[in-house]
């Protein structure tokens, strides 16, 4: 029985026959698709004419009819489709209008690395393909040079592929989505390795602190000092305003929006932090005439947040070498489970690390604030004594 619109709507996956060799392709995924089937030169040949939801029975009745005149003709339809078709996009394009399309939720980190992994890794084997031309194979050559070297983003890539191709899917520009689950099966499988971040044994903290000290202040430098002194991450530190600080309470509120689990966080603030972020503001007000609450601390000119770079320079200009500026958070934790009685759990709220266990994160409310300053004040005169910063 020939197909109606509304067996075409409501078709399950598989093919359904109209007439005259046309078909309705259904997908497992609900994707539906035209495909007309016909003898050329005693071969058989299928024509794809489109997605379903663009192209309606009666249209694809109509260019059946067209294909089947051509062979009657003697006319290769691939061929007379071909030079009145629209050359389709290069992958490298529709993956640029694919990033374009969907930066705008992310942030400014994942911003940069997505579109730079293409074009470091992707642009240079497949970047001049016709978008309809990238298949599974083409996309497993992109992923063997890296499948093992890099394996983390060599997956993210894969990942950022299908995501490009399932754009051009949407946008009519592939008639049938692409599946790379086959790619993963065409490549070795990756070791799985944990590489945490360097960091230095506590017991060394308090000498390195004292040679900071020694140096003349630099905004790298007071920004590493706090970050030290707080136990926090360095993008918390480098990207803090003055309205976050309540230095007459000594306290430091970090919005949910800034924080690594997206829950704001109070920091204890330890005498010699307190000293610290004095002198930065006493010096802020000499330059500015005023200290407005959006103002970055830890900035450029005054109006751009350092980067990352700034505060390890200081540990590679020490000759300091292997160390990250992450890792002492990790040199914090070390010196509370050896050098002091505290919970385990006061430590993990003091390094804003997120309760693993949903229902015990439900029922533990406190922030362990007032035990929280205690061991902040310990840990700083660990690391410095009667110094002041």
């Amino acid at each position: 029985m020939p197909l109606t619109a509304l067996k075409v709507k409501n078709a399950r996956p598989g093919r359904h026959s109209d007439a005259h060799g046309l078909y309705l392709v259904v997908q497992p995924s609900g994707t539906r698709s035209w495909m007309l089937r016909c003898q050329y030169k005693g071969k058989r040949r299928d024509f794809g004419l489109g997605p379903a939801h663009d192209v309606s029975l009666a249209d694809a009745r109509a260019a059946a009819m067209d294909i089947r005149k051509m062979v009657r003709a003697g006319l290769d339809p691939v061929v007379e489709r071909g030079l009145k078709r629209p050359s389709r996009p290069t992958f490298e394009v529709v993956a640029r209008k694919c990033y374009e399309s969907l930066r705008k939720g992310w942030k400014d980190r994942r911003n940069a690395s997505w579109i730079s992994s293409f074009d470091n890794h992707v642009f240079p084997l497949i970047g001049a393909k016709r978008v309809d031309e990238v298949d599974s194979k083409a996309v497993l050559g992109v992923m063997e040079p890296i499948w093992t070297t890099i394996p983390d983003t060599a997956r993210r890539i894969l990942q950022r592929i299908g995501a490009v191709l399932d754009y051009a899917h949407i946008k009519g520009m592939i008639p049938q989505p692409i599946s790379l689950r086959s790619v993963r099966k065409g490549l070795p499988r990756q070791e799985r390795r944990v590489e945490h971040r360097q960091a230095m044994p506590y017991k060394d903290v308090p000498a390195f602190m004292a040679k900071v000290m020694a140096l003349p202040p630099s905004v790298g430098r007071d920004a590493l000092k706090l970050t030290v002194l707080t136990a926090t991450r360095s993008g918390e530190v480098r990207n803090a305003v003055w309205g976050e600080f309540d230095l007459d309470n000594e306290i430091w509120s970090i919005p949910a929006a800034r924080m690594k689990m997206k829950e704001p966080h109070v920091v204890p603030l330890a005498e010699p932090a307190v000293a610290l972020l004095r002198r930065l503001r006493d010096e802020h007000l000499a330059l500015d005439g005023a200290i407005r609450p959006e103002r970055i601390v830890f900035a450029h000119y005054g109006a751009r947040a350092i980067c990352d770079v700034t505060m390890l320079k200081v540990l590679r200009d020490m000759q300091i070498e292997g160390i990250t500026v992450h890792g002492f958070r990790s040199s914090f934790a070390d010196w509370a489970a050896e050098q002091t009685s505290v919970n385990k759990e006061i430590v993990e709220k003091a390094l804003a690390h997120k309760v693993p266990n949903v229902v015990e994160a439900a029922y533990r409310r406190t922030d362990f604030f007032d035990k929280r300053r205690s061991i902040m004040a310990n840990w700083a005169a660990f690391l410095l004594g009667s110094a002041r910063a």
